[in-house]
């Protein structure tokens, strides 16, 4: 019986924890999206390159 008196707070104590991360995943937006990272694994198209960086302007240069 005194095992009952340690368990339910620490059994409560998770279940505060458990509803806190799920509470914070939600808020982060973890669950918008559900469909599309599940379908990227079906594309077979290489991944698109990134576009390549402007030049940079050098000193006294106004690109005019």
């Amino acid at each position: 019986m005194n095992i009952l008196l340690m368990l339910l707070p620490i059994s409560l104590v998770l279940l505060g924890l458990a509803i806190a991360a799920f509470a914070w995943a939600v808020r982060k937006g973890q669950f918008d999206d559900l469909d599309t990272p599940a379908l990227d694994i079906l594309d077979d198209a290489p991944p698109r390159p990134s576009a390549p960086p402007a030049p940079a302007l050098r000193e006294g240069d106004d690109g005019t």
